[in-house]
Protein backbone atom coordinates (compact mmCIF):
# COMPACT_ATOMS: atom_id res chain seq x y z
CA UNK A 1 0.00 0.00 0.00
CA UNK A 2 2.80 1.89 0.67
CA UNK A 3 4.34 1.75 -2.25
CA UNK A 4 0.75 2.31 -4.27
CA UNK A 5 0.38 5.86 -2.24
CA UNK A 6 4.01 6.88 -3.41
CA UNK A 7 3.27 5.92 -6.84
CA UNK A 8 0.64 8.29 -7.15
CA UNK A 9 2.18 10.81 -5.44
CA UNK A 10 4.95 10.57 -7.64
CA UNK A 11 2.34 10.58 -10.66
CA UNK A 12 0.44 14.05 -9.06
CA UNK A 13 3.78 15.38 -9.16
CA UNK A 14 4.69 15.04 -12.72
CA UNK A 15 1.65 15.86 -13.53
CA UNK A 16 1.31 19.29 -12.01
CA UNK A 17 4.98 20.51 -13.25
CA UNK A 18 3.78 19.50 -16.97
CA UNK A 19 0.79 21.44 -16.67
CA UNK A 20 2.98 25.20 -17.03
CA UNK A 21 4.66 23.40 -20.14
CA UNK A 22 0.73 21.86 -22.01
CA UNK A 23 -0.37 25.52 -21.22
CA UNK A 24 2.63 27.61 -22.84
CA UNK A 25 2.34 25.19 -25.67
CA UNK A 26 -1.14 25.97 -26.33
CA UNK A 27 -0.23 29.59 -26.52
CA UNK A 28 2.79 28.66 -28.66
CA UNK A 29 0.13 26.91 -31.38
CA UNK A 30 -1.67 30.19 -31.16
CA UNK A 31 1.79 31.88 -32.44
CA UNK A 32 2.37 29.94 -35.01
CA UNK A 33 -1.60 29.99 -36.45
CA UNK A 34 -1.12 33.74 -36.15
CA UNK A 35 2.01 33.79 -38.40
CA UNK A 36 0.61 31.49 -41.11
CA UNK A 37 -2.50 33.43 -41.23
CA UNK A 38 -0.67 37.01 -41.70
CA UNK A 39 2.24 35.32 -43.71
CA UNK A 40 -0.52 34.35 -45.93
CA UNK A 41 -2.69 37.35 -46.53
CA UNK A 42 0.84 39.88 -47.13
CA UNK A 43 2.06 37.59 -49.55
CA UNK A 44 -1.41 37.04 -52.04
CA UNK A 45 -0.25 38.54 -54.86
CA UNK A 46 -3.51 41.44 -55.67
CA UNK A 47 -5.74 39.55 -53.08
CA UNK A 48 -3.99 40.37 -49.40
CA UNK A 49 -3.55 43.31 -47.84
CA UNK A 50 -2.18 46.28 -49.02
CA UNK A 51 1.55 46.94 -47.40
CA UNK A 52 0.98 50.68 -47.77
CA UNK A 53 -1.58 50.42 -44.87
CA UNK A 54 0.41 48.25 -42.98
CA UNK A 55 3.27 50.46 -43.27
CA UNK A 56 1.04 53.45 -41.66
CA UNK A 57 -0.07 50.86 -39.22
CA UNK A 58 0.61 50.93 -35.28
CA UNK A 59 -0.78 47.33 -34.29
CA UNK A 60 -1.81 44.33 -36.37
CA UNK A 61 -3.79 42.00 -34.42
CA UNK A 62 -4.62 38.37 -35.81
CA UNK A 63 -7.25 35.83 -34.78
CA UNK A 64 -6.89 32.46 -36.17
CA UNK A 65 -10.18 30.54 -36.60
CA UNK A 66 -12.31 32.70 -34.89
CA UNK A 67 -15.75 30.08 -34.15
CA UNK A 68 -19.44 31.10 -34.71
CA UNK A 69 -21.87 29.15 -33.43
CA UNK A 70 -24.54 27.91 -35.41
CA UNK A 71 -28.35 28.18 -34.80
CA UNK A 72 -30.69 31.78 -34.62
CA UNK A 73 -28.12 33.83 -32.51
CA UNK A 74 -24.55 32.71 -32.65
CA UNK A 75 -21.65 33.67 -30.20
CA UNK A 76 -18.61 34.26 -31.72
CA UNK A 77 -15.54 34.34 -30.11
CA UNK A 78 -11.54 33.90 -30.80
CA UNK A 79 -8.08 34.19 -29.44
CA UNK A 80 -5.43 36.01 -31.35
CA UNK A 81 -2.28 38.00 -30.72
CA UNK A 82 -1.58 41.91 -31.01
CA UNK A 83 1.67 43.08 -32.04
CA UNK A 84 2.64 47.08 -32.05
CA UNK A 85 5.45 49.13 -32.82
CA UNK A 86 7.50 49.56 -29.42
CA UNK A 87 7.73 52.54 -27.79
CA UNK A 88 5.85 54.95 -26.42
CA UNK A 89 4.95 57.21 -29.69
CA UNK A 90 4.98 53.78 -31.16
CA UNK A 91 7.42 54.30 -34.25
CA UNK A 92 10.13 51.58 -32.78
CA UNK A 93 10.79 48.35 -33.82
CA UNK A 94 7.54 45.33 -33.34
CA UNK A 95 7.08 44.66 -30.25
CA UNK A 96 6.54 40.75 -28.64
CA UNK A 97 3.30 39.79 -28.90
CA UNK A 98 0.39 40.56 -26.14
CA UNK A 99 -2.38 37.65 -26.42
CA UNK A 100 -6.29 39.34 -27.37
CA UNK A 101 -9.44 38.03 -27.42
CA UNK A 102 -12.43 38.64 -29.85
CA UNK A 103 -15.63 38.35 -29.33
CA UNK A 104 -19.24 39.24 -30.34
CA UNK A 105 -22.77 38.19 -31.15
CA UNK A 106 -23.64 37.67 -34.77
CA UNK A 107 -27.48 36.64 -35.46
CA UNK A 108 -29.16 34.83 -38.15
CA UNK A 109 -28.27 31.35 -39.23
CA UNK A 110 -25.15 30.54 -40.10
CA UNK A 111 -24.44 26.68 -41.32
CA UNK A 112 -22.06 24.29 -39.64
CA UNK A 113 -20.34 27.11 -37.56
CA UNK A 114 -17.49 27.27 -39.48
CA UNK A 115 -14.08 28.72 -38.83
CA UNK A 116 -12.69 32.21 -40.00
CA UNK A 117 -9.27 34.06 -39.84
CA UNK A 118 -9.29 37.97 -39.12
CA UNK A 119 -6.48 40.40 -39.71
CA UNK A 120 -7.08 43.74 -37.76
CA UNK A 121 -4.77 46.52 -38.02
CA UNK A 122 -5.07 49.27 -35.45
CA UNK A 123 -4.14 52.97 -37.80
CA UNK A 124 -3.25 55.40 -34.87
CA UNK A 125 -2.33 55.59 -30.95
CA UNK A 126 -5.42 56.33 -29.91
CA UNK A 127 -6.58 53.08 -31.29
CA UNK A 128 -3.85 51.24 -29.78
CA UNK A 129 -3.82 53.11 -26.66
CA UNK A 130 -7.85 52.50 -26.37
CA UNK A 131 -7.52 48.83 -26.74
CA UNK A 132 -4.37 48.01 -24.22
CA UNK A 133 -6.64 50.08 -21.81
CA UNK A 134 -9.66 47.97 -21.62
CA UNK A 135 -12.29 45.89 -22.82
CA UNK A 136 -13.47 48.15 -26.06
CA UNK A 137 -16.53 47.92 -28.71
CA UNK A 138 -15.58 48.22 -32.05
CA UNK A 139 -17.49 50.69 -33.83
CA UNK A 140 -18.08 52.61 -30.57
CA UNK A 141 -15.68 55.62 -30.47
CA UNK A 142 -13.14 53.48 -32.10
CA UNK A 143 -14.24 53.03 -35.37
CA UNK A 144 -13.88 50.10 -37.62
CA UNK A 145 -14.48 49.61 -41.01
CA UNK A 146 -13.72 47.09 -43.67
CA UNK A 147 -10.04 46.94 -45.30
CA UNK A 148 -9.49 46.82 -49.17
CA UNK A 149 -7.53 44.65 -50.75
CA UNK A 150 -4.96 44.74 -53.17
CA UNK A 151 -1.23 45.92 -53.58
CA UNK A 152 -2.17 49.34 -52.52
CA UNK A 153 -5.07 51.52 -50.70
CA UNK A 154 -4.84 54.37 -53.17
CA UNK A 155 -8.44 53.79 -54.23
CA UNK A 156 -9.67 53.48 -50.47
CA UNK A 157 -8.18 56.59 -48.98
CA UNK A 158 -10.78 57.89 -47.44
CA UNK A 159 -11.51 54.36 -45.48
CA UNK A 160 -7.84 54.09 -44.81
CA UNK A 161 -7.82 57.87 -43.20
CA UNK A 162 -10.80 58.24 -41.37
CA UNK A 163 -11.35 53.92 -39.76
CA UNK A 164 -9.23 54.01 -36.23
CA UNK A 165 -9.42 50.07 -37.47
CA UNK A 166 -9.49 48.08 -40.66
CA UNK A 167 -10.76 44.42 -40.50
CA UNK A 168 -10.19 41.65 -42.93
CA UNK A 169 -11.39 38.19 -42.92
CA UNK A 170 -10.87 34.53 -44.74
CA UNK A 171 -13.25 32.20 -44.45
CA UNK A 172 -12.66 28.67 -47.05
CA UNK A 173 -10.04 30.85 -48.91
CA UNK A 174 -12.14 33.92 -49.79
CA UNK A 175 -10.63 36.80 -48.01
CA UNK A 176 -11.80 40.15 -48.20
CA UNK A 177 -12.52 43.56 -46.01
CA UNK A 178 -15.40 43.11 -43.29
CA UNK A 179 -16.24 44.98 -40.60
CA UNK A 180 -15.98 43.91 -36.97
CA UNK A 181 -18.64 46.67 -35.20
CA UNK A 182 -20.49 45.53 -32.57
CA UNK A 183 -17.83 43.36 -31.76
CA UNK A 184 -15.52 43.41 -28.60
CA UNK A 185 -11.53 42.90 -28.14
CA UNK A 186 -9.90 42.79 -24.87
CA UNK A 187 -6.20 41.64 -23.48
CA UNK A 188 -6.05 38.13 -22.56
CA UNK A 189 -4.65 38.19 -19.39
CA UNK A 190 -4.66 34.36 -18.61
CA UNK A 191 -2.80 34.01 -21.97
CA UNK A 192 -0.64 36.62 -20.79
CA UNK A 193 0.29 34.74 -18.11
CA UNK A 194 0.99 31.32 -19.17
CA UNK A 195 3.36 32.67 -22.31
CA UNK A 196 5.76 34.70 -20.46
CA UNK A 197 5.31 33.18 -16.89
CA UNK A 198 4.08 35.96 -14.74
CA UNK A 199 1.14 38.66 -14.41
CA UNK A 200 1.93 41.33 -17.14
CA UNK A 201 -0.73 43.20 -19.26
CA UNK A 202 -0.70 44.23 -22.64
CA UNK A 203 0.90 47.69 -21.98
CA UNK A 204 3.80 46.34 -20.37
CA UNK A 205 4.32 43.81 -22.68
CA UNK A 206 4.27 46.69 -26.00
CA UNK A 207 4.91 49.84 -24.69
CA UNK A 208 6.70 49.09 -21.55
CA UNK A 209 9.02 45.95 -23.41
CA UNK A 210 9.23 44.44 -19.90
CA UNK A 211 9.21 41.09 -21.90
CA UNK A 212 11.34 39.49 -24.85
CA UNK A 213 9.47 38.13 -27.79
CA UNK A 214 8.92 34.32 -26.93
CA UNK A 215 10.76 31.64 -29.04
CA UNK A 216 7.55 30.54 -30.64
CA UNK A 217 7.01 34.44 -31.86
CA UNK A 218 9.90 34.93 -33.56
CA UNK A 219 8.70 33.50 -37.04
CA UNK A 220 5.89 36.34 -36.53
CA UNK A 221 8.16 39.18 -35.46
CA UNK A 222 10.71 38.52 -38.17
CA UNK A 223 7.44 38.60 -40.70
CA UNK A 224 6.95 42.55 -39.58
CA UNK A 225 10.39 43.80 -39.21
CA UNK A 226 11.25 42.46 -42.61
CA UNK A 227 7.65 43.33 -44.71
CA UNK A 228 6.89 47.14 -42.96
CA UNK A 229 10.19 47.46 -40.21
CA UNK A 230 9.76 51.44 -39.86
CA UNK A 231 6.49 53.45 -39.83
CA UNK A 232 5.24 55.34 -42.63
Amino acid sequence: MEKLTKGWLFFALCFCLELPVIAQKKEDHRLQESYDVLSDVLKAPDKGIPHDLLDKATCVIVVPSMKKGAFIVGASYGRGVMVCRGGENFTGAWSAPAMFALEGASFGFQAGGEATDYVILVMNDKGARSVMSSKVKLGGEDSVAAGPVGRTSSAETDVALNAEMLSWSRSKGVFGGVSLAGSTIRSDDEANRKLYGKDVNAKQIIVQREVKTPPAAQSLDHLLNSTSPRPA
